[in-house]
C-alpha cells in the first residue's frame, strides 16, 4: 500500500527542504509506502529551484513534481495533487512547518485498522505540543468549525486543519471547486454527505508561524471559509 502525500507549495523556499527530509525520515507502519506529490502553485521565489535540487540528491524517494503557470491557490493546488496521486490514501502537508509528518502514522492507524475511510488531524484534542500565537485566529477556527458542523452534523473540533487523511477512492470521486483555503469547508461539507462515510478525528501538534515566518492566511480567508460554509453546506452545491 501506498500513501501519496500532497504537497502545495508556494513561495516556500526556506521550508521545503526540511520539511521534505521529515518526509523522508518517517516510516510508515504496516511497511506503507510514501509518495510525495508537490504542486508548485507559480512561486515568485526559488522554490522550483530547491524543489528540483533536492529531487537530483534524492533519487531513491518517490517525488512527483508538477507546477503551475500561473498562482491558482492552495484549493487547486491540492485537485491537481488529488488528480495526479497514485496511493492507496491522501494526505495534505504543508510546505512550512507547523505539521510534523512523524504523526501520519497517527492518522493512518484507524483507517488500517478497518475503523475509518477519513481521518481529521485536531490541533485541538489530545495532549501534542500546541504553539501559543493567535488568540482571535483560535476564534476563528473554533467558531467556523461549530458553523460547519451546524450544516454537516458532525462534530469536529477542528475542521480546519491542514492534516486530512483519505481512502484515495473517496476523495479522487468528489467535485472540488474551491481555489484558495475554501477547501477546507468545502471537502468537509461534501464528505459529510457520503452515505456510510466513516470519519474519525485523532489529536496532533501544531508548530504555527507567525506573519514574519511567513504565514499566509488572513481574515478575508476566514469570510470565505465562512461562505464556503454556507455554499456548500445550505446549498448542498
Amino acid at each position: 500500500m501506498t500513501l501519496s502525500i500532497i504537497i502545495p507549495a508556494y513561495n516556500e523556499e526556506k521550508t521545503i527542504t526540511y520539511i521534505l527530509n521529515k518526509i523522508k525520515e518517517v516510516e510508515l507502519l504496516n511497511n506503507i509506502q510514501k509518495e510525495i506529490v508537490i504542486i508548485n502553485d507559480c512561486s515568485k521565489d526559488n522554490t522550483e529551484q530547491v524543489i528540483l535540487k533536492y529531487i537530483q540528491e534524492n533519487k531513491e524517494l518517490n517525488i512527483q513534481y508538477y507546477k503551475h503557470d500561473v498562482n491558482k491557490g492552495k484549493g487547486a493546488a491540492i485537485r491537481t495533487g488529488i488528480q495526479k496521486a497514485n496511493g492507496d490514501f491522501i494526505i495534505i502537508q504543508d510546505a512550512d512547518l507547523e505539521y510534523d509528518p512523524r504523526e501520519y502514522n497517527i492518522l493512518l492507524r484507524p483507517i488500517i485498522e478497518g475503523f475509518a475511510d477519513v481521518v481529521y488531524g485536531s490541533r485541538f484534542m489530545g495532549g501534542k505540543p500546541h504553539r501559543i500565537l493567535f488568540f482571535w485566529h483560535t476564534i476563528g477556527n473554533k467558531f467556523l468549525t461549530f458553523v460547519s458542523n451546524m450544516f454537516t452534523d458532525l462534530n469536529l473540533t477542528d475542521m480546519e486543519t491542514c492534516y486530512k487523511l483519505f481512502k484515495s477512492e473517496i476523495i479522487k470521486n468528489i467535485e472540488l471547486k474551491e481555489n484558495r483555503f475554501g477547501f477546507e469547508p468545502e471537502v468537509t461539507c461534501k464528505i459529510a454527505r457520503m452515505p456510510n462515510i466513516r470519519i474519525y478525528e485523532v489529536g496532533i501538534s501544531y508548530y504555527g508561524r507567525t506573519y514574519a515566518e511567513g504565514k499566509k492566511i488572513n481574515w478575508k480567508d476566514g469570510f470565505r471559509a465562512l461562505y464556503c460554509i454556507l455554499k456548500y453546506g445550505l446549498l448542498k452545491l
